[in-house]
């Protein structure tokens, strides 16, 4: 059986079992997703098992270490994924209720149902975290899904997949609804996003290559961000201490996420706190690369940046900074540069922050906060299938309303047109 034909299988199957889903009742589904917690505990030491298969793999592979970073499953990590399935089935149910109901004239109300899309496919890269946010996500917002990890992590995710499945069956619901694809060929990918009439949205998280390639090949629509190229404007009447809090953990918290800071803005009014800012980066052992102010303030600490530095996701302990004139030229940099996911401002001055809150055009705007927050389960979506910088449908950290859409409802009691 040829690639194509074992994708389209898998989905069809997917797209049968979906529409028990939609009309189940939520007791069903948040049933499902505490049995699949229940077999991901049991499941525990094969799970760890499998991934320390799959680090060792990729480690002989060479594969960077922002990959290796997001492969990996620790106690902790699988804590999280327990929690945030518990999350999500504390949510409330996102689909069949009618909102905005309103009388017109004509005697009709109109409201709007918000409604399941169908079947969903998520590639990914790395993460098996991503098998259970994403299926826990699908399954509670009614949706099927189909899932294609990475071939990094394909033995994570086959056990997850089975705990999934067996979470499924014990609570009555077909185990058809979540297909794990089990190739590593890259042709599943070209597969899955031409499925136009049978996937109903396509969500590709990972790297830049991957994410290019699914929006030019997919026939079907793609909920998707190309980069997180994300600022951190340090303003002229920012408190240093907060500024170099917020820039040390908007860079070191993690390197390897979307949401981690690539390049500092710093207003030149306050350019004189560079060296406080820059101290702990250094300890931590992270590259600076700077304009021509921030490497004449900083001196051997900071290497001469290039331009492009300004358009460059590190993913790594690097870290761009450049000295702006003012709020403008800061406001001029960031949609020059910027991808559109997430900046920051640390300010005590209201009016600014509220002027830089209108003026950035990104899909998460902050004030005095670490950029690492643009996440679905900070944000209290439980969990999030990926980070939209798109502007329709879904934008930002999409949870469960994001995998939903709306269709108008019409109540009447023999109204006719006149």
């Amino acid at each position: 059986m040829s690639i194509h034909q074992h994708v389209t299988d898998l989905a069809t199957s997917a797209k049968q079992a979906s529409a028990s889903l939609a009309n189940s009742p939520v007791s069903v589904r948040n049933a499902a997703l505490q049995a699949i917690a229940l077999q991901l505990k049991v499941s525990k030491t094969a799970l760890l098992a499998a991934n320390a298969e799959d680090l060792l793999s990729a480690k002989k592979k060479g594969l960077d270490l922002a990959l290796i970073d997001r492969l990996e499953l620790t106690d902790a990590r699988i804590e999280a994924m327990l929690t945030s399935l518990s999350i999500v089935q504390a949510l409330p149910d996102p689909i069949g209720g009618v909102e905005d109901l309103r009388a017109m004239a004509s005697g009709i109300q109109v409201g709007k149902m918000r409604v399941p899309l169908g079947l969903i496919g998520i590639i990914y890269e790395s993460r098996p975290n991503v098998t259970i946010d994403a299926a826990s996500l699908c399954l509670k917002s009614g949706n099927a899904v189909l899932l294609r990890g990475g071939s990094e992590a394909i033995r994570s995710n086959l056990v997850l997949a089975t705990c999934i499945k067996a979470g499924l069956t014990e609570a009555g619901l077909s185990e058809e609804l979540v297909q794990v694809i089990d190739t590593t060929d890259r042709a599943a990918v070209s597969a899955l996003v031409g499925l136009s009439g049978l996937v109903d949205m396509v969500v590709p998280r990972g790297g830049k290559g991957l994410i290019e390639r699914v929006a030019a090949e997919a026939t079907v629509p793609v909920l998707k961000h190309l980069d997180g190229i994300c600022h951190l404007y340090i303003h002229s009447k920012a408190d240093v201490s907060m500024a170099t809090e917020l820039t040390v953990n908007s860079k070191t918290h993690r390197y390897g996420t979307c949401n981690t800071m690539e390049t500092l803005l710093v207003d030149a009014e306050v350019a004189s706190m560079l060296p406080s800012i820059a101290a702990p980066l250094v300890a931590k052992g992270v590259e600076l690369r700077g304009c021509e102010k921030t490497c004449a303030i900083l001196s051997h600490a900071c290497n001469p940046a290039s331009e492009d530095d300004w358009v460059t996701e590190y993913l790594a302990p690097i870290l761009a900074i450049k000295v702006v004139d003012d709020f403008e030229h800061a406001i001029k940099h960031i949609s020059t540069f910027g991808s559109g996911h997430t900046d920051g401002i640390v300010t005590a001055c209201h009016a600014s922050a509220m002027h830089f809150l209108r003026a950035v055009d990104s899909s998460s705007v902050m004030v005095n906060t670490s950029t690492r927050f643009a996440d679905g389960f900070e944000y209290g979506l439980g969990a999030e299938i990926g980070i939209s910088t798109d502007k329709i449908h879904a934008r930002g950290p999409v949870g469960l309303e994001g995998l939903t859409s709306q269709k108008y409802v019409v109540l009447g009691n023999g109204h006719t047109r006149h």
